[in-house]
């Protein structure tokens, strides 16, 4: 299965989550910037508010693209200690990347969400929504922020995502659906025909266009 792009993936995701439709209590989190796109779709199908939650992935000095680990708001921080140590990774290196990460993470809040907090999350139905999981960091530090928020029931929701990461993820929320899990998974681009890097100035529309 590819995907056209992030939009079409999310309007093929959005009827695996209708026992949710009209659901009270329920808003969808989309993972910026990829998820957002896919997020809109959702909350569109469910009749649900969209909101962001800002997360970054952790990657390695030289290979930007694999995770070793991710941050989200709220000061949550989840980090392999195992592979910094098998790939020979200074402890001063990874430290120099989180404080990075930290600083665009804060650029990030202002930008989608400026002064205005995150909504009350406590007892609500919260889907968390991305383009896709290959290792799972990102998606587990939004599961830990959201939890910290006291959300009574977490969804995961992704078009496509590696089985580890998928079974990694039923252990930490409540529900989990993966749309496609294919056998040779590599990376999430590789399921989608369009991939291009969704921009600040796309998330901003999608957000005030769903909840204007």
């Amino acid at each position: 299965m590819h995907f056209t792009d992030r939009y079409a993936a999310g309007r093929i995701l959005a009827p695996l989550l209708s026992k949710h439709q009209g659901q009270k209590n329920l808003i969808v989190l989309g993972l910026p910037r990829g998820g957002i796109p896919v997020a809109y779709e959702v909350a569109l199908a469910l009749k649900a508010p969209l909101d962001v939650l800002v997360v970054r992935k952790i990657g390695l000095p030289q290979f930007p693209e694999f995770a070793i680990g991710a941050i989200a708001s709220g000061g949550v921080e989840i980090l392999s200690k195992e592979i910094p140590h098998r790939k020979k990774i200074l402890p001063k290196t990874v430290r120099e990347v989180l404080e990075r990460e930290r600083e665009t993470l804060s650029r990030q809040e202002q930008r989608f969400g400026g002064r205005r907090p995150l909504p009350c999350l406590k007892k609500q139905t919260v889907i968390l929504v991305d383009d896709g999981l290959a290792t799972g960091y990102t998606m587990e530090a939004a599961v830990a922020a959201v939890r910290k928020h006291e959300a009574g029931t977490v969804v995961v929701a992704v078009p496509v995502g590696s089985f580890d990461a998928c079974q990694k993820l039923k252990s930490l929320a409540d529900e989990v659906v993966c749309g496609y899990v294919p056998g040779n998974f590599e990376a999430v681009g590789n399921w989608y025909d369009d991939f291009r890097q969704t921009t600040d100035d796309e998330v901003e529309l999608l957000l005030r266009k769903k909840n204007s």
